[in-house]
């Protein structure tokens, strides 16, 4: 891997497992990363929003010895059980039951008052939103991610996004399927750090993940959808190899 040391998630090597219970690339190696440039720090009170199974909840509470709340509003479209029921069953997993909570809720109604985090981590979730919820329902979202934070507290963002550059015309068939195509989804790093100083933050830091391409490649060897339909996004990544799809993040604070 280039560049980053991934030395807490490195212990954890079942990544058809960690791809199974986790959401889009990057696993448990996204969520250090993650935890590491927001500063993320013990003793603390971390929202998870869109948690999905929160293996990466659990993943920080019991590697960073924090107290995390994880948010989703959907259910598990394999089993059919509320994501936070997963993560409620993980917490006891990983034995952090004690430092982990699930709520069934989304963003912009949490319903937390204000003030109540000093992070809030979202990660392969908020382009969902961006989509479902249109511009407006999006910036409401970081509002509300804005309002629940502490003064000085840290949102930490990582989504699919694209390179800035248009679709290659081989792969366009490819990203443009369905109404939640990656070309629907995925936003460029530009346009999403703009829309996140709009909410209010002030950007700390915002680059593509050099372990971009790492991550979906492992994507799509372990993950079990990618290996029940190889002709799907397995064969989109083939096809792009590196040219438009990439892993962005952006590190935002609310002032004091």
């Amino acid at each position: 891997m280039a560049g980053f040391e991934y030395k807490k998630s490195s212990k954890y090597t079942d990544y058809d497992t960690i791809y199974a219970q986790c959401s889009g690339p990057g696993g448990l190696q996204l969520a250090e990363f993650m935890a590491e440039k927001m500063g993320v720090a013990p003793g603390k009170k971390l929202l998870d929003v869109g948690c999905n199974r929160g293996w990466q909840t659990c993943f920080l509470a019991k590697e960073y010895g924090i107290f995390a709340v994880g948010i989703d509003p959907w259910d598990d479209r394999e089993e059919g059980d509320p994501m936070v029921e997963h993560l409620r069953r993980n917490s006891v997993l990983w034995g952090v039951e004690d430092s982990v909570l699930g709520i069934k809720a989304g963003v912009p109604d949490t319903g937390f008052a204000s003030k109540s985090f000093d992070y809030v981590y979202s990660t392969t979730a908020l382009e969902m939103v961006r989509v479902s919820q249109g511009i407006e329902g999006y910036m409401e979202a970081l509002k509300e991610i804005y309002r629940v934070l502490k003064p000085g507290g840290v949102f930490g963002v990582g989504e699919p996004m694209h390179l800035g550059v248009p679709v290659p015309e081989d792969l366009e068939p490819y990203v443009s399927q369905d109404e939640y195509s990656w070309k629907v989804c995925f936003r460029s790093l530009d346009e999403t750090t703009e829309l996140i100083e709009e909410a209010g933050f002030r950007i700390t830091e915002s680059a593509y993940v050099p372990d971009a391409w790492d991550w979906w490649t492992a994507f799509a060897r372990h993950d079990p959808f990618c290996k029940e339909d190889p002709a799907g996004d397995p064969k989109t990544l083939e096809v792009d190899g590196g040219r438009w799809t990439s892993f962005g993040y952006v590190i935002g604070m609310k002032g004091e």
